[in-house]
């Protein structure tokens, strides 16, 4: 290669680096037969019945914060602790669902988004989203351990087991993986049957998200019937005053969207939420890993053509010292 080619091969790099060739593609669509949850933060009483149904369909042990080891007490999600209640405080926290001297509740597990990060940035797919039902698993047989999975998250879900040797990743599963399978054999969440208000619900997204909507247009003070366990059983429910509702269902278009629906009478960035637009951050990162590696060939021949300027360059002046 002449200098003047390598110069030209050097410059045309440069060009298409510079003509914004990398392009997001679109968000993904949720799942044809998606299923999910719908959390209620009004309904929740904080009795974390979900958390130890969850521990016992996983076989996980309870989480000790202090001197007693036989009661749950975990503060955040882990590598043993896969759904946690989280709480909502303001000053003298006297009032439910009030933002200034109140409390609330929330509840952390994976939102099971339709484009999941986790997904995109795992190198050795050993997180997949079904392509039916929607549902993001991890497959322990394929992770390599490398934790993309817990940076790709905007939810921090994924967690590492830091305290095994050979540690793994563990996750909400909405409880389909191998040995539980409850969703798959026609059974909800362990989470949804255990709650005795019908704060977590299960059932297909579009179902859930018509069922938030129909919540926030309720009047506050206005009784309605609220299911329990599956949103599809018309026999399980109980009556209510409803709160005032935020006028939002988070997980209808955050970051592409999520499985996992939630509504709330405080905002959610005090419940903590990130903050996040509609466009999934693995629409962007795609997009832009997919221009490089269609590129990739021109690094190379940039690096060969000044490779052999060098060499050459080299040669000659062994040549005259000889």
């Amino acid at each position: 290669m002449k200098r003047r080619d390598f110069l030209k091969a050097a410059a045309g790099a440069s060009a298409l680096c510079g003509m914004g060739v990398a392009e997001a593609r679109p968000n993904l669509e949720p799942a044809p037969q998606a299923v999910g949850m719908l959390f209620d933060s009004t309904l929740c009483v904080g009795c974390k019945a979900c958390v130890a149904a969850c521990k016992e369909t996983n076989g996980m042990p309870p989480v000790a914060d202090g001197d007693i080891d036989y009661y749950d007490s975990a503060r955040d999600l882990s590598g043993d602790t896969l759904n946690v209640i989280k709480v909502y405080r303001d000053g003298s926290g006297a009032t439910k669902d009030a933002v200034t001297n109140g409390f609330a509740f929330e509840k952390r597990s994976c939102m099971h988004c339709v484009d999941p990060g986790c997904v995109s940035v795992c190198p050795v797919t050993a997180m997949r989203r079904d392509p039916v039902t929607g549902i993001v698993t991890h497959h322990p047989d394929a992770c390599i351990g490398c934790r993309n999975c817990m940076v790709g998250c905007p939810y921090n879900v994924p967690q590492y087991q830091y305290d095994k040797t050979f540690g793994q990743i563990a996750k909400c599963q909405m409880c389909n993986q191998a040995g539980v399978e409850r969703i798959s054999k026609g059974g909800m969440t362990a989470c949804a049957e255990a709650c005795p208000t019908g704060a977590t619900l299960f059932g297909s997204r579009e179902a859930l998200l018509a069922e938030a909507k129909r919540r926030l247009a309720l009047k506050p003070g206005e009784i309605y019937a609220y299911p329990l366990g599956d949103v599809r059983n018309p026999y399980r429910r109980h009556e209510k005053a409803a709160p005032a509702y935020m006028p939002h269902v988070w997980g209808e278009r955050e970051a592409g969207g999520t499985n996992v629906l939630h509504i709330a009478a405080i905002p959610f960035d005090k419940l903590g939420m990130p903050p996040l637009g509609e466009r999934s951050a693995a629409s962007v990162a795609e997009g832009v890993q997919h221009a490089l590696y269609s590129y990739f060939a021109l690094p190379a021949i940039a690096l060969a053509g000044l490779t052999y300027v060098v060499r050459r360059n080299t040669d000659k002046n062994d040549g005259g010292e000889s």
